[in-house]
């Protein structure tokens, strides 16, 4: 087995329940256990989490992150993670956008904004694009 692909995490933060287990499943019956999948509800606890898996050594390859949530929108959120930690890549999926976001997040370094519903194959390519070029 390969340890070092074991050890990496995409993490998915959105507030709403049923789309974190969606997300989820889907990159797990796409990528199989390639990857460890952490959730989170909003942007306070995705920092929590990305700042705990960093101390335990793992390499958050991957954020993908709704943009209304409660709290920090997505976009800062994601400005924050990518301060604090410029190697983790980051994609934004989101039912409401307003149209300065877009220009704040190229700032940041998103990799890309995703509309909600999500068209499954736009989601995969994007993941798998971000995640190879680790």
């Amino acid at each position: 087995m390969n340890t070092q692909r074991e050890q990496n995490v995409i993490l998915c933060v959105d507030d709403e329940p049923t789309i974190l287990i969606s997300l989820v499943q889907e990159l797990r019956k796409e990528l199989g256990h390639e990857f460890l999948y952490e959730t989170a509800q909003d942007s306070a606890e995705g920092l929590e989490i990305v700042d705990e898996l960093v101390s335990e050594g793992l390499n958050v390859i991957l954020i993908l992150s709704d943009w209304l949530m409660p709290g920090l929108k997505g976009d800062e959120f994601l400005a924050i993670v990518h301060k604090k930690y410029p190697n983790i890549r980051s994609i934004l999926i989101t039912g409401h956008a307003e149209a300065n976001v877009a220009e704040k997040l190229k700032q940041t370094g998103t990799f890309a904004i995703l509309s909600k519903p999500w068209d499954p194959d736009e989601l995969l390519s994007a993941v798998k694009s971000c995640c190879s070029k680790n």
